[in-house]
């Protein structure tokens, strides 16, 4: 019998058969896995209540004959109180898990998993607006894949100025010459490299800097194109947790 303890962060639960509940995890060590949880949704069940979308978790589970581990223990790795008090913030994070759970299977990544839980304790910061962590999230994962895009000059010719376009499928900016995709503004394009250039922490501390939905915009394009899968909850983001596209809990 295979046993496996990692941390991890719950991307999607949903229910099964009377009282159980499988989530999906992506977790340290071991990527993204399916755990079955007994008697998860019974009130009196310990895993259930800490098997929550957005928890950040301590696992020992064991291994079956099939794809789905079996949860032995879950515990929280931290609470986050101020992320699950604001919609919000909730709904950022729902953004956020999505992509996480449209990676392949069997991805283990640990620089991945340091990023999501950074991104949950930011959330968790009130000293944090939620409105750009999914934006940053998307570009820092595109970046930890070797596939950040070019924001310094145009993806095509190399020209600096003017560039007035960012081309999603292409990877990166583009200039009035080689224009392709998306139009982009001196203040989107300020904002997106103030976010690439490390500058992000003082970005989230702004109320609603210039250029900020359209960065927003791109980096969930940028995300798609190259996950492959349109991802939904950053579109249907209203700030309440049952909006649609966010993950079963």
């Amino acid at each position: 019998m295979r046993e496996l303890a990692d941390d991890a962060v719950v991307l999607r639960t949903y229910r099964y058969r009377e009282a159980d509940r499988i989530a999906v995890l992506f977790t340290r060590h071991h990527g993204k896995v399916r755990v079955l949880a007994r008697g998860a949704r019974k009130t009196t069940s310990r895993l259930g209540g800490a098997l929550e979308v957005l928890g950040h978790v301590g696992v020992d589970l064991v291994a079956t004959r099939g794809e789905l581990y079996v949860a032995r223990h879950v515990a929280h790795r931290s609470t986050l109180p101020t992320l699950r008090g604001d919609y919000a913030r909730i709904g950022a994070g729902y953004a956020v898990v999505e992509a996480l759970d449209a990676l392949p299977e069997g991805l283990a990544d640990e620089a991945v998993y340091e990023l999501a839980v950074r991104v949950l304790t930011t959330l968790d910061n009130p000293d944090y607006r939620p409105d750009l962590v999914p934006a940053s999230f998307y570009l820092r994962l595109l970046a930890l894949d070797g596939s950040a895009p070019m924001v310094e000059a145009c993806v095509e010719c190399g020209r600096e100025a003017p560039l007035v376009a960012f081309d999603a499928e292409g990877g990166g900016v583009r200039c009035d010459r080689c224009r392709r995709g998306r139009a982009l503004t001196d203040e989107g394009l300020a904002l997106l490299r103030r976010v690439l250039g490390g500058d992000l922490a003082t970005v989230l501390r702004e109320a609603d800097p210039p250029g900020a939905a359209e960065v927003s915009a791109l980096a969930h394009e940028a995300a798609e194109a190259h996950l492959g899968r349109p991802l939904r909850a950053l579109r249907s983001l209203t700030g309440a947790p049952g909006a649609e596209g966010a993950p079963g809990r």
